[in-house]
């Protein structure tokens, strides 16, 4: 049996409200489907808009095969291509960050101007037709403070979610923000064990006691059934809409994002450890109101995020491998917010650097688990692990119709 069809035939055979079978987890062929039908298909997080604050700006970043480079044009508008040079293919951008008022490939020097025209390409034959090589376009879309690009032939609509993010994110203005601080933690684990973990706090009370300070362990702010019914969470939803700030539960009718505000614990307004202010400048200054929580995205495959009222902390989570995933964190806080004076750095960042590594030690001995042969999938907890069952359900309806499309998925091609 080949791989398309065995993955596709463990699909129509798992149990409802179990975990998947051993080699969705460990199995590098399974992982080389995912990446074909979820990653090169999807609309995926990359960066910030604040990460590229004038003209000549760029980051990169590495999706699968993909190396790709974001940058600032001229007119200022964000753009993504392709870091490969149509020469022979080297990555143009090395650095993970820069500013460059042209991209110079390294290796033979040709030159493109920030909207990706080759300008220069030195000694090659009469009547060489530079407008033919310019770099790659990338679909990119710039929403709310996010970037997110999508290597498909035909990205799906960007719309919906953009509507979404404009009347929850829009007021919290993190396009004018600033990176206070970034990590990128390698977690030797699949990437759909990091997002098993994240989408439930059924373990927290064991494992993070930082966290469990300020953030609230109850399946209504974690999952995706119930928030209707919690009176804690209806009463913090109709506090901060009386503030002009959207906050219910909102999902996308495929499954693959969600968005609501939740309450922090007790009178905490910040992930600190005693729950006071990490900042004392507010994140934005079109959000005054106190007691605000923290707004939750949720948008598989790449991205988690928790907007308070003084910062925000962002999650990008990216594959490396069938059994590593790459995680990136940064730390938002107001652009004129200064270092030692408006906050502390090590406070800021204490309670999700802790946090962070627990997750990892969590997913790196789930994953040790799974690869034993005697492994088997187990049930989930209905009520609290509502928000795992959402993400598995998610990712199997997403990925058995594509597989059983047969054949290579279109993708825009890199050469």
């Amino acid at each position: 049996m080949d791989t398309r069809n065995e993955m596709l035939t463990l699909l129509r055979s798992r149990r409802e409200g179990f975990s998947l079978a051993r080699p969705f987890y460990v199995d590098p062929a399974f992982f080389r489907l995912d990446l074909e039908l979820i990653w090169y298909r999807e609309w995926l997080f990359v960066g910030h808009d604040c990460e590229l604050p004038k003209p000549g700006s760029f980051l990169t970043v590495q999706i699968g095969d993909y190396p790709i480079v974001l940058l600032r044009d001229r007119d200022g508008r964000v753009r993504a291509f392709h870091n490969s040079c149509r020469h022979r293919g080297s990555r143009v951008c090395t650095a993970e960050k820069g500013m460059a008022a042209r991209l110079v490939c390294p290796y033979h020097q040709w030159t493109y101007d920030l909207d990706g025209r080759l300008l220069f390409a030195r000694q090659m034959a009469e009547g060489f037709d530079k407008d033919g090589f310019g770099l790659k376009p990338v679909p990119c879309e710039s929403v709310a403070g996010y970037i997110f690009v999508s290597l498909a032939a035909e990205p799906a609509d960007f719309a919906p979610f953009r509507h979404l993010m404009e009347a929850y994110f829009g007021p919290h203005r993190l396009g004018e923000a600033k990176v206070a601080y970034e990590s990128t933690i390698v977690e030797k684990g699949n990437w759909k064990l990091v997002w098993e973990n994240n989408r439930e706090c059924y373990h927290c009370a064991g494992n993070h006691p930082e966290l469990c300070r300020s953030y609230p362990e109850a399946p209504t702010v974690t999952g995706v059934d119930g928030a209707e019914g919690d009176p804690d969470m209806q009463a913090h939803w109709a506090r901060c809409e009386a503030a002009g700030l959207p906050s219910r539960f909102r999902i996308d009718p495929a499954g693959q994002y969600r968005v609501t505000r939740a309450p922090l614990l007790g009178d905490a307004v910040s992930y600190t450890m005693t729950g006071g202010r990490a900042v004392t400048a507010d994140l934005s200054d079109a959000v005054p109101a106190d007691r605000i929580g923290t707004l939750m995205l949720y948008h598989y495959p790449t991205t988690w995020n928790h907007v308070l009222g003084d910062h925000a902390v962002t999650f990008r989570v990216l594959p490396v491998s069938a059994t590593e995933t790459a995680v990136t964190t940064k730390w938002l806080v107001h652009r004129d917010a200064v270092e030692g004076v408006d906050y502390d750095l090590a406070e800021l960042i204490h309670v999700w650097t802790a946090t962070n590594d627990q997750d990892r030690r969590i997913v790196e001995e789930n994953a040790r688990g799974i690869r034993s042969p005697a492994y088997e999938p187990g049930p989930y907890s209905e009520t609290h692990e509502g928000g795992v069952i959402q993400f598995v359900d998610w990712y199997a309806r997403l990925i058995a119709p594509r597989l059983a499309e047969g054949g290579t998925p279109p993708l825009r091609s890199v050469a």
